[in-house]
């Protein structure tokens, strides 16, 4: 759909009317007060709105006539619904009218990054037992291209008020995710204390205690805080949770299974389990966290999704056979899934929760490669029988303790071999942070006099550098993984080795190891 720049500021300014109207609230007492809206509230959101039409604008300029996959998929549409929305937000949190920010995040890290295709939301609280947030962005990232970084973005979304607290997990965050941080593909944002109304009056319905019941209240006000703040950042929004792992490859998953559908659907699941791997259409958003809103206090959030559903499509005076299917039109499941659920701990207090997804299947941990013959040594502790012998044959992947300074792993050859390259790669999917950084690659050549001889015939020095046994630094590893060549000049080689050069918090493990003989 084409939306002309004047027919856009047209639109922003009927949903800025909408927003600035006067509009009725309910009282305690059952009588209405007539409430005028804030008008530097609106003048923000206004001027917000006409740089979010400028970037709209832009984009459809410098975008082809030809709707490819990657068009299709990135294709973003204006919307003048969030206008509405935030309009219809004060009569169902009346209170918001006394806080002027209460619908401001604080962006603790964040680049601002916008017109994506794919926005995440990750909604995480403190927990009691253990926090599973890091391990879930080491799985997110554990293999995404740097060209899909640039079209999408994680909020990281701490609903806590405890400043501290926020600041503690944003720290940590950009301790091990730097170039994330730097590049705005992750950001880190917190609501603000006055979002949330009276949580201790609310009423005990399904058999629940008052604690669960507050607290799936507050997770229904977190996410549709989240959706709120996600909504005009891209063209699709993915539901997640902040104790999962994700299949290999699974944004092209998502990309290619979307593609595949009509204009017809509203939900996407790529998970069974709860709103974990939940697609939307960012343009959707509104209009789902005001039926969330509508009723945040009377059931989850997975039972309000359906009961959305219901409403919008099922008949009453037919049978939840013909529901069912009329809701099938609407969500549609993808499958194998491609999260899953990994958490033990609830973020409820003192609930245990080790829900598996069926349908998400076994991960291959590791990939087994043929390589020659060698007598393979570790100076690192190995984990149970994750032994290094075990990844070089490629039965396993090897699995150690936290390295220190000095460490090595060596591949000592039966006969010296003529080698053209290597690959390393650390770190599986159920284990994406117990990767190799500050190491290195060495080589030892068999023959010494015959190296320094064919860099003499080539007629310049060889360029590796040497390490004090004679060595040979031939690579480094970067994100955990460490591949390369290695020039026919080197000559035969006795020996691989990886040389760890500082201490290192996290483990070790190698899901992959292979040294590339000629014509392999």
């Amino acid at each position: 759909m084409r939306v002309s720049l004047g027919r856009a500021v047209t639109l922003l300014f009927l949903g800025a009317a909408c927003s600035l109207s006067w509009y009725a609230v309910r009282t305690g007492t059952g009588t209405r007060e007539v409430i005028p809206l804030n008008f530097r509230r609106w003048s923000r959101q206004l001027s917000s709105a006409l740089d979010e039409i400028k970037r709209v604008v832009a984009k459809r300029e410098n975008s082809t006539g030809n709707h490819t996959d990657d068009t299709r998929w990135n294709v973003l549409n204006l919307t003048s619904k969030l206008f509405v929305h935030l309009a219809n937000m004060y009569y169902y949190l009346p209170h918001l009218q006394k806080h002027e920010d209460s619908l401001h995040p604080n962006v603790v890290i964040g680049q601002g990054r916008t017109g994506v295709s794919l926005v995440m939301g990750i909604p995480t609280v403190k927990r009691e037992k253990q926090s599973y947030l890091i391990d879930t962005l080491n799985s997110l990232f554990f293999d995404v291209s740097e060209e899909q970084k640039k079209d999408c973005v994680v909020i990281i979304f701490v609903a806590e008020v405890n400043a501290e607290y926020v600041n503690s997990i944003a720290e940590d965050i950009r301790t091990r995710f730097p170039n994330e941080v730097q590049s705005g593909v992750l950001e880190v944002i917190s609501p603000p204390a006055s979002y949330y109304p009276d949580l201790s009056t609310l009423k005990e319905t399904f058999g629940d205690s008052k604690e669960r019941v507050r607290w799936r209240t507050k997770q229904n006000l977190d996410y549709s805080f989240l959706m709120l703040y996600a909504q005009p950042k891209g063209t699709f929004y993915l539901q997640l949770e902040d104790d999962i792992i994700a299949k290999p490859q699974y944004i092209q998953s998502v990309k290619s299974f979307t593609l595949k559908q009509s204009s017809e659907w509203m939900i996407l699941e790529f998970s069974q389990l709860g709103f974990i791997g939940k697609l939307f259409k960012s343009e959707d958003l509104p209009f789902i966290v005001e039926f969330f809103l509508m009723f945040y206090k009377d059931k989850p959030i997975d039972w309000l999704l359906d009961h959305l559903l219901w409403v919008k499509v099922c008949n009453p005076e037919k049978d939840a056979k013909h529901c069912d299917k009329q809701k099938a039109h609407l969500r549609i499941r993808s499958k194998p899934s491609l999260f899953q659920h990994v958490g033990f701990h609830s973020s409820l207090a003192g609930k245990i929760q080790n829900l598996k997804d069926k349908d998400f299947g076994k991960n291959a941990l590791h990939k087994a490669h043929v390589n020659p013959p060698a007598k393979v040594t570790t100076s690192l502790k190995v984990y149970q029988h994750y032994t290094l012998e075990r990844a070089y044959e490629g039965k396993d992947f090897f699995w150690a303790f936290a390295p220190v300074a000095g460490d090595y792993i060596l591949f000592n050859f039966l006969e010296p071999l003529t080698v053209e390259g290597y690959l390393f790669k650390s770190g599986n999917i159920e284990h994406p942070g117990d990767k190799l950084n500050n190491a290195g690659v060495e080589a030892l050549p068999a023959d010494e006099t015959e190296l320094l001889k064919e860099s003499a015939d080539n007629g310049s020095k060889y360029n590796y550098q040497r390490t004090k046994d004679g060595y040979l630094k031939i690579g480094t590893f970067e994100n955990g993984v460490a591949e390369g060549i290695i020039s026919l000049s080197v000559g035969k080689i006795q020996a691989i080795r990886l040389s760890i050069h500082s201490n290192s918090s996290v483990w070790v493990l190698l899901n992959e190891i292979f040294i590339r003989m000629p014509g392999k």
